[in-house]
């Protein structure tokens, strides 16, 4: 018999972690903000942009940084949402839509703010828009307005106070499920690949030949950028016409946009 069928948590204890669940949410999705907005929509610049090693500097490691910081922001959006599902019984109390709300916008203003301090100007490791004559510019608009101010008017909302808004149970249960929403969305969108990124990483079964896999390329017309050294691993650039699903065909096991789950299942597999 588990300790909780004997010791139930308290009403307390479950509900505890719902102003954490708000903080953590919105503090993924600034990240998650990031890395669609500034990584793949506009490509500003990559997590690690401004570290000037050449090794740094190769496409695969960028990208592999990226994933790894949407793979850390999963991890914060995953913890959100179990504490949001833990203090589920706070939906019922009057204010707690606010709450959860204002909470969010703190923590995505919070993560701007640690970016902008951290990222930006302690450890250098890229700026907001790398291309700028004047980078501090950009930085500071970023930290003003997506931080600060984000920060700032999640502050207000939850010290306004006042009940939960009329009409109780519609807004109380609308909130934590648009915020569920919003995240289990963001996440998968930031880990897409930047648009006219045409290089794939490809993990082959373990039986895959070079000449299977020179093969392989030759018939969907790519070119092998790069490979581990077990040589199950390996960079393929489809070009602009590529069709990565027909890589399948051809002894490939996973074909992902980024570095991160391939790499991962690569690992496992040795």
């Amino acid at each position: 018999m588990s300790p909780d069928a004997v010791h139930p948590p308290s009403p307390a204890r479950a509900t505890a972690g719902f102003p954490w669940a708000g903080y953590l949410l919105g503090f993924a999705l600034g990240g998650f903000f990031d890395g669609i907005l500034l990584h793949q929509v506009l490509q500003w610049h990559h997590l690690l942009s401004a570290v000037e090693s050449s090794a740094v500097q190769d496409i695969r490691v960028q990208i592999l940084a990226d994933g790894l910081f949407h793979a850390a922001m999963y991890v914060v959006a995953a913890v959100g949402l179990w504490l949001l599902w833990r203090s589920r019984r706070r939906f019922a109390e009057p204010g707690a839509d606010r709450l959860l709300f204002a909470n969010a916008l703190i923590g995505f203003g919070v993560w701007h703010i640690l970016d902008g301090v951290l990222s930006h100007w302690i450890l250098g490791i890229h700026r907001i828009r790398m291309d700028s004559a004047n980078p501090l510019l950009w930085d500071l608009l970023w930290f003003v307005v997506f931080g600060v101010a984000v920060a700032a008017a999640g502050w207000r909302l939850r010290r306004g106070g006042g009940g939960g808004s009329g009409g109780r149970a519609a807004p109380v249960i609308l909130t934590p499920v648009v915020l569920t929403l919003v995240v289990l969305i963001a996440g998968p969108v930031a880990a897409l690949p930047p648009p006219g990124v045409t290089t794939v990483m490809v993990l082959f079964k373990p039986d895959t030949t070079a000449l299977d896999v020179f093969a392989a390329v030759a018939a969907v017309d790519g070119r092998t950028v790069w490979q581990d050294p077990s040589g199950q691993l390996w960079a393929i650039d489809l070009g602009e016409a590529g069709s990565p699903t027909a890589l399948y065909r051809h002894g490939a096991l996973l074909v992902s946009n980024t570095l991160l789950p391939t790499g991962c299942l690569d690992w496992f597999r040795t």
